[in-house]
């Protein structure tokens, strides 16, 4: 039985983010390495990071997923469907201009994911 894989996929290689592979990376390729298929540039975020600046890593950078690192260690990921639902809920309202929210902000996903990772620094 196939699963089809929506969410990106965090590759790693030992403690480390090496890579992520998305569902635009796969294209339906079949039976190739995912070493061959996955994106090495790889671009974090800590859960300290502002949404704001989470949305323009992605916007600037055209990904669709954003790993969340805390000590060397992934803790999450963050995709642009993600920013949309919070948006949408209406969770970044205008705020005063001390306010600022964090990824650790957010809150719980409602599904679960599969660790990815990607690094900015």
């Amino acid at each position: 039985r196939r699963i089809k894989a929506t969410q990106p996929l965090v590759v790693k290689k030992g403690r480390d983010i090496v890579g992520i592979v998305s569902s635009r990376d796969l294209g339906g390729r079949r039976g190739r390495l995912v070493t061959e298929l996955m994106s090495r540039d790889v671009v974090t975020a800590d859960p300290e990071t502002t949404v704001r600046k989470a949305a323009n890593l992605l916007r600037g950078r055209y990904i669709g997923c954003l790993p969340i690192v805390e000590r060397g260690k992934l803790v999450g990921i963050v995709t642009t469907s993600d920013l949309l639902e919070l948006l949408g809920r209406g969770a970044i309202a205008p705020s005063p201009r001390a306010q600022r929210w964090t990824l650790k902000q957010r809150g719980q996903r409602k599904r679960p994911h599969v660790e990815s990772k990607r690094s900015v620094r």
